[in-house]
């Protein structure tokens, strides 16, 4: 950490949203996998170091880091691992605290997005079937039940594997700009990476942490209807009037988690 201190809140929302993610029962992670990350202010953020475990994560184990020089590496021309890890290290606002996860540019670019203050990656077990079968388009471009519609929202993104660091961050990057532009819908909160991962993100921990759980409930039921000969997927008109009358926001962020 520098001596210019984070919000006490970021750190603490940032440790309360890595806790419940390592430790949820439903396997969102093993072991050392997944990232969390918050927005300081417009330069700084904080994420989780390289190594650190999500459930037991503390207050050493987070690094913040210079936005705008963590989005640089995406610019760069292709770098090799030494490289690209020195860069990143580079990006510290302190030198001497432990090194960022590899993932950080990517958490960079989406702190440069209006609205998104928190940022969570990890691999959830049902999510991660979808996602390694030939069914994972499928799930993204539909909803199934009115509770997805306001906590997932209309629009999801789903990005083919890429190798992780620089080509995954511009392939997440490209296709959630994309996206954006596609619709007027509110902003996507869910980016769906075939074969890698989930990345959810938001205003605040809270509503992270809600679009996730909603998201793995969203694969499990996708998963049992489709052996039962589904799943039947709500009509666009539907779920467009869904959208339209329902306030997500403030919902997302006082439901008791």
């Amino acid at each position: 950490m520098t001596d210019s201190q984070p919000k006490p809140n970021s750190l603490d929302e940032l440790l309360w949203l890595a806790h419940r993610i390592g430790q949820d029962p439903r396997g969102l992670v093993v072991l050392g996998e997944g990232s969390v990350s918050a927005r300081l202010d417009d330069k700084r953020f904080l994420i989780k170091s390289s190594g650190a475990a999500l459930a037991e994560l503390t207050p050493a184990a987070v690094t913040e880091c210079n936005t705008e020089e963590m989005i640089r590496i995406l610019e760069m021309p292709l770098l090799d691992t030494g490289a690209y890890e020195r860069m990143i290290r580079e990006a510290q606002m302190d030198p001497s605290s432990r090194p960022p996860t590899s993932e950080s540019p990517v958490h960079a670019w989406l702190h440069s997005v209006p609205g998104i203050n928190f940022v969570a990656h990890c691999q959830p077990e049902a999510l991660l079937q979808i996602l390694c079968s030939p069914a994972a388009a499928r799930f993204a471009e539909h909803r199934m039940y009115p509770a997805e519609v306001e906590f997932i929202g209309t629009q999801v993104v789903i990005i083919p594997y890429a190798d992780p660091g620089t080509p995954l961050a511009r392939e997440i990057r490209s296709k959630y700009q994309a996206s954006q532009r596609r619709t007027l819908a509110r902003a996507p909160r869910l980016i769906l990476v075939q074969n890698y991962g989930v990345i959810a993100i938001g205003d605040s921990a809270r509503s992270v942490l809600s679009t996730l759980f909603m998201a793995e409930k969203s694969a499990r039921i996708f998963v049992g209807a489709s052996r039962l000969g589904g799943p039947i997927f709500l009509p666009p008109q539907h779920v467009a009037r869904l959208e339209s009358r329902m306030d997500e926001g403030p919902r997302a962020s006082t439901i008791k988690l």
